[in-house]
């Protein structure tokens, strides 16, 4: 076959259709997968403004408004919310969208309150135990990262943990034989 040329009216009909088709599905996909307009800060747009933040009570004075916006994502991510479930909405301030934009710096919801209280119980729980642990045990690896996640698992309220039933001190015997040292049934 060397040095000739297929020609398309060559192939038979299957062959031009699947041809035909691979060809449309390889334009839509790759017509699909291209973005869409500018990334956000990107060319033909401003980028993006994170006002200073005001009323921080736990979170150090000096954190930007890019940092909390960070902070407050991964909060949200971790509780599977969004930030209107700690922030109180004002309902005479709506946004492009004609959504009501957010009050950030009022305390009116005791969520926000509540987020307070567990961020302080959580930097309390990394220094006063998680770090003094890692210390103790000399571990070559650092521990998990203590976060909102480790308990909350993207639910606002932590799931209760029951433990899985194992062999063992607690667990069913296997086989329903009696676990090692145990005495044996007395027969009735």
């Amino acid at each position: 076959m060397r040095g000739k040329r297929l020609k398309i009216t060559s192939l038979s009909p299957p062959a031009i259709a699947i041809t035909v088709i691979t060809g449309a599905i390889f334009a839509i996909s790759t017509i699909a997968q291209a973005p869409q307009g500018p990334p956000p800060g990107g060319p033909g747009q401003p980028p993006r403004n994170y006002p200073a933040p005001t009323n921080l009570k736990v979170l150090p004075k000096d954190t930007t408004g890019k940092q909390i916006h960070e902070i407050m994502e991964g909060w949200a991510g971790s509780l599977g919310t969004h930030c209107d479930h700690c922030h109180a909405t004002d309902p005479n301030n709506l946004g492009p969208n004609g959504r009501p934009r957010l009050k950030f710096d009022d305390d009116s919801k005791p969520e926000k309150n509540m987020a307070r209280i567990m961020y302080t119980m959580t930097e309390d729980m990394k220094t006063n135990y998680v770090k003094k642990v890692a210390d103790m045990d000399k571990m070559e690896e650092p521990a998990a990262p203590l976060t909102c996640g480790t308990c909350h698992r993207g639910h606002v309220h932590p799931e209760e943990y029951v433990p899985p039933k194992e062999n063992g001190p607690g667990g069913p015997p296997p086989g329903g034989a009696p676990p090692a040292g145990a005495m044996a049934p007395m027969p009735h």
